[in-house]
């Protein structure tokens, strides 16, 4: 049987190919080429790594080298003169091959991943979250940019440093290796951005995005609670923090309705807490501490002094504090804001 009468074989000779540079790999391209083969245009495709233009004008897409951005020509690198390629929606730090390809074929990676359509809201909502956590470090790392300029609120978020994991997987200055080896290398830095990245969409799809719902809905029904806004109560534990201040900027909550106290059940045992809201996602400081004279104390002589029941205690600080039940925290909450 000839190879063009054998499917497999035929299947074969047309399988794409995704061309990238070979010698010393870095962490863009190699989640770059990961990404790729999470998509349905390139997910069969070979990896072919060379520098020569005459092998990478026959591949069908090409990262991180040959000096052209061009969508249409399946072409991304970002190390020419004149790039300045940025992600857009707020972030402003130049992209890197992984940026560049994120931000083409990122919606249809997650979509894929979560086999819902590309247009569904939480396909976006989990589009920016992934750049802003994970690949806009990247991007940042190889393209030579400070996480600090010269104020202390940096750039853009390191929460993982893969950047620096992937180089640890190049062969050191003094080994005598073969391309051979320094591809396999490669293929094992690709698997470990990848899944990395893999895993972080997974735990925002599934445990992240869920929590914002929470807060959505809380902060949609505080006034119920109280007709200021100031107290937001959750039935269940939910990580809270980063979700509340992400919402209040986008919803435009005003200053004057904006949340003090949040109250929701302890996530071991079967007390309450209330937390005081901090001024910043980072901070210590809260917009209101609990009040000075409970801080430090704990249950009965507590509830005393607080004239609320079941009391457990306050911290020192100010910032959280323990009921054994609902009421009592609501109780607390009510009084702190008067005090």
């Amino acid at each position: 049987m000839s190879t063009e009468d054998h499917p497999a074989k035929k299947m074969r000779l047309e399988a794409k190919v995704i061309g990238t540079h070979n010698g010393t790999f870095h962490c863009d391209e190699a989640l770059a080429v990961y990404l790729l083969k999470h998509t349905k245009a390139y997910g069969d495709a070979d990896l072919k790594r060379t520098r020569d233009p005459a092998v990478l004008n026959t591949c069908d897409i090409v990262v991180d080298v040959g000096g052209v951005y061009d969508e249409t020509t399946q072409r991304f690198d970002h190390h020419q003169r004149g790039f300045e390629e940025i992600f857009g929606h707020g972030f402003s730090t130049k992209l890197s091959s992984a940026g560049l390809v994120y931000k083409h074929f990122g919606k249809q990676i997650i979509a894929n991943r979560l086999q819902m359509g590309e247009d569904e809201p939480k396909v976006e909502t989990l589009w920016l979250k992934l750049y802003k956590e994970f690949i806009e470090a990247i991007d940042a790392i190889d393209n030579g940019i400070s996480q600090y300029p010269t104020d202390l609120k940096p750039r853009y978020r390191l929460r993982t440093d893969v950047s620096a994991r992937v180089g640890y997987l190049n062969p050191a200055w003094n080994q005598s290796v073969d391309s051979q080896t320094v591809d396999a290398k490669f293929q094992d830095a690709s698997a470990l951005v990848g899944s990395e990245f893999m895993n972080r969409l997974d735990y925002y799809a599934n445990a992240w995005l869920p929590a914002r719902d929470l807060v959505i809905a809380a902060l949609n029904k505080r006034k119920e609670i109280d007709p200021s806004g100031h107290i937001i109560l959750f039935e269940q534990f939910a990580p809270w923090k980063e979700h509340l201040f992400e919402l209040e900027e986008s919803l435009a909550i005003p200053e004057a309705e904006k949340p003090i106290y949040v109250l929701y059940p302890d996530e071991t045992a079967n007390n309450w807490r209330i937390q005081a809201v901090p001024v910043s996602p980072e901070s210590f400081e809260s917009r209101k501490a609990l009040p000075e004279k409970w801080r430090g104390i704990r249950d009965d002589a507590l509830s005393q002094l607080s004239g609320v029941d079941g009391c457990i205690f306050i911290h020192a600080s100010g910032f959280i504090g323990g009921n054994k039940t609902k009421d009592g925290v609501l109780n607390l909450a009510n009084l702190a804001l008067n005090i």
